[in-house]
């Protein structure tokens, strides 16, 4: 995919677009500034169609202001779904976020972190994982696109072309079929 732009938002969040084929979703992938090199080489190799919002974030409230933001109709389609770089996951238990204020020193911006966030399971599974070793665990970014019903999946950074092109194969989104997903659509008018 092709970098088209870089640019930062007001929490400090650095954000980049990347473009592919034309057709596709568009989708979100986010890390933090520990992942970022690692998320900007995989950009780089990853082929698809459609495009890709990089979002370095430092927590839950500046995530949820871009997510919030890219599913405003006037973009046309929502995000299709979101990748979040950290450790393979295929689900995660709700958290409970200790509430404090956070000072941004470029905008001067303050604004308050934390807060409760539900459960979430991996997209493509459909259901929450069956207590397999190693793979349940707390992830924020995640819980943060569950409490706005968007599809996620969580993966190790060296595995983030592979994550995308599973998601990719499956179909659609949540890795239903085009058929079925149509079908749960309401009737165009």
């Amino acid at each position: 995919m092709r970098l088209e732009a870089i640019w930062n938002d007001v929490y400090g969040s650095t954000l980049a677009l990347y473009v592919g084929r034309a057709g596709g979703h568009r989708w979100l992938l986010t890390c933090t500034p520990g992942t970022a090199a690692q998320a900007l080489e995989g950009m780089a190799r990853l082929h698809g169609k459609g495009s890709v919002l990089l979002v370095v974030q430092h927590g839950s409230t500046p995530l949820r202001t871009v997510l919030e933001e890219q599913q405003r109709p006037w973009l046309g389609r929502g995000l299709a779904g979101v990748l979040v770089l950290d450790r393979d996951l295929s689900g995660g238990p709700a958290l409970s976020l200790p509430i404090s204020t956070v000072q941004v020193e470029s905008s001067g911006l303050s604004y308050q972190e934390g807060g409760d966030f539900p459960a979430w399971h991996d997209a493509l599974s459909g259901q929450p994982p069956a207590g397999k070793p190693g793979t349940f665990g707390e992830s924020v970014a995640a819980s943060v696109c569950a409490s706005l019903n968007l599809p996620v999946r969580v993966c190790a950074a060296e595995r983030l072309e592979a994550a995308f092109q599973e998601w990719w194969a499956a179909g659609t989104p949540g890795g239903r079929s085009e058929a079925a997903s149509a079908a749960s659509q309401p009737p165009a008018v």
